[in-house]
């Protein structure tokens, strides 16, 4: 259990059970405990959620028989280069290749 063994374990709760007293203690523990239990039910939840949606996802890109597979989807076309402001500095301020002066 995290590498630690029985000896380690003894010194540790020595000094806990001298810095916080054997009253606070249990009570320590016990909260620990809850606190531990709720995050392994929320971590098997989420393990057991993300696991349900891949299933899903992969029923559902699955072709069935007869049917042809989903063509692949059309590669995103470039938007057209936005012209240069009226005022916005000099010639050939802008991008290259955008029309500006011949260099050369």
């Amino acid at each position: 259990m995290f590498g630690i063994g029985m000896t380690e374990m003894v010194v540790i709760f020595v000094i806990a059970l001298v810095v916080l007293g054997p009253k606070r203690l249990p009570e320590l523990a016990r909260t620990l405990g809850k606190t531990l239990a709720e995050f392994r039910r929320t971590a098997s939840d989420l393990r057991r959620e993300f696991s349900d949606v891949a299933d899903d996802t992969r029923i559902a890109s699955a072709p069935t028989a007869g049917e042809a597979p989903a063509p692949a989807p059309a590669a995103p076309t470039a938007a057209p280069a936005a012209a240069p402001s009226a005022g916005g500095g000099p010639a050939g301020a802008g991008r290259p290749g955008d029309g500006g002066p011949a260099v050369g």
